[in-house]
């Protein structure tokens, strides 16, 4: 029998372990990355102001100037939305998609007045339903915006 020198057992050690290592990083690479669930609050907020530029798009395709105000009420609801946004899902993924909101404007890109006042009904409506479940803070936000979305729809429905 022959025998094994202590540094020919120590080199065969020092490869083994580092063969070992190597395998179990290896391992590790070929897991997928547990996908971590997005926050709720933060999906409702990408809904709100995926609605909300819409909606301001709407206004802004009106040729009424008496309009304007209306406009710049939800230009004010979308930046305050945007601030309220982490700024890392501001720069992640597309928003979800809410339900639809849009008003249907004409073939000319015109949007009717009675279009707008029924876009801004649907979406005082809806408003009641999306503060179930957000944080005290964000839930008097779109509470506030579906009091002024409500207000929106009565004056709409006055001649302008």
């Amino acid at each position: 029998m022959r025998s094994v020198s202590r540094r020919a057992l120590l080199r065969g050690g020092a490869l083994g372990v580092a063969a070992v290592a190597a395998a179990g990083c290896a391992a590790e690479e070929r897991v997928p990355p547990v996908a971590e669930r997005p926050d709720p609050e933060t999906v409702l907020l990408r809904e709100l102001i995926a609605g909300k530029e819409r909606t301001v798009a709407l206004y802004a395709s009106a040729s009424s100037a008496r309009l304007v105000p209306f406009r710049r009420r939800h230009e004010a609801h979308l930046a305050e939305l945007r601030r309220r946004l982490p700024p890392a899902a501001s720069a992640s993924a597309t928003p979800t998609p809410s339900p639809s909101l849009s008003g249907g404007a004409s073939a000319g890109g015109k949007v009717s007045v009675r279009a707008l006042r029924d876009l801004e009904r649907r979406a005082a409506a809806l408003r009641a339903r999306q503060v179930e479940g957000a944080s005290p803070p964000l839930a008097q936000l779109i509470a506030s915006i579906g009091a002024c979305e409500a207000a929106h729809a009565l004056a709409l429905s006055r001649s302008l």
